[in-house]
């Protein structure tokens, strides 16, 4: 079982954007120590208490301070942006760290309509747009223009030997779909949608259709992972994230709230029936049971890889999570 990580630099009580990146950096650096095998990064906008705007420059930034782990962006939003743009970005990356660089693809608006206006500036993008996106992105990556494209001639520097790994995200199977007719590998979000996603991944499986890029399909999946040394504490963890997946259901911007607010706060019957189903986006436990739970899903799923996100209300238990995770699993560096 490979595992892996997407961080979307939660800005916890009482920390600054600042320190959120800095602590970004931190996790990336020891998830690595650790033998995690990638190490994605988000884009979000106008999201209060989330740092991770623009992935490709974050990735840099990481690049340089790590050596092995594969980077990359868990993901760009492409509907907002040229595919030139987004293949010149990542074929640079690919450049500075051959060999590690992942290019995952989002097609959500990562934030709130009037953000995606502001975004657009005024131009209008449809999603119908987006497989014809990716289709010329890939061309571009792989500087394989077709004579008759219109933006043949055109190429996207640096070119190298080698290029980024293409990952459709969804959370859906409308970009499964995508992933199985263009080519790509495809990842689920269970962390954002925690039904269905066995068959969607399965459906991905059935329909894939081998490109240029890519022979076999591929397929991981991304949720949320709580671990702590007991039961109790774990809960306590659990607790955290049922209330701030309320919040941000409620308008509240991803806000983060301390244990003491998780302890004290009184849901509503209605509210612990969100509580109930949002509970399917995550695992939580003991190294034991988060092993054994992700595990079991995984064979569900029928995939090798998880992407865990974790967002606790301190670093030093995101860390610690992440740190008896990879020990319940025997990674080494």
């Amino acid at each position: 079982m490979k595992l892996s990580v997407l961080d979307q630099s939660p800005i916890g009580p009482d920390k600054t954007p600042q320190d959120a990146l800095r602590e970004t950096v931190q996790l990336a650096q020891a998830v690595e120590r650790l033998g995690y095998f990638r190490f994605w990064v988000s884009e979000h906008h106008n999201t209060a208490r989330l740092a991770g705007t623009t992935p490709e420059v974050l990735l840099a930034h990481l690049g340089a301070r790590t050596q092995r782990i594969r980077l990359g962006s868990g993901g760009v939003l492409l509907p907002y942006y040229s595919p030139l743009k987004v293949a010149e970005n990542f074929r640079m990356l690919e450049a500075l760290y051959p060999g590690r660089i992942d290019l995952g693809l989002g097609r959500a608006p990562g934030g709130d309509m009037r953000t995606m206006r502001a975004m657009l500036n005024g131009s209008h993008k449809s999603l119908d747009d987006y497989p014809e996106q990716v289709k010329t992105l890939l061309h571009f990556l792989h500087d394989d223009l077709p004579e008759n494209h219109r933006h043949y001639g055109v190429h996207a520097m640096p070119t190298g030997p080698s290029a980024p790994e293409v990952w459709l995200l969804g959370s859906s199977d409308a970009s499964a779909y995508y992933a199985a007719t263009l080519g790509t590998r495809f990842s689920f979000a269970q962390f954002i949608n925690g039904y269905g996603g066995p068959e969607v991944v399965r459906m991905y499986k059935e329909s894939f259709r081998p490109s240029p890029y890519l022979k076999h399909p591929e397929a991981n999946a991304a949720i949320f992972a709580l671990c702590a040394e007991t039961e109790e504490k774990a809960e306590e963890l659990a607790a955290i994230m049922d209330l701030r997946l309320l919040w941000l259901e409620q308008g509240r911007g991803g806000e983060i709230p301390s244990a003491e607010e998780a302890r004290a706060y009184t849901f509503t019957p209605w509210e612990e029936r969100r509580v109930q189903a949002n509970r399917a986006r995550m695992v939580f436990g003991t190294p034991d049971k988060v092993r054994d739970q992700l595990t079991d899903l995984a064979r569900t799923y029928g995939i090798d890889e998880w992407i865990l996100v974790t967002i606790t209300d301190t670093f030093a238990s995101r860390l610690r999570s992440y740190e008896l995770i990879a020990e319940a699993f025997g990674l080494t560096a």
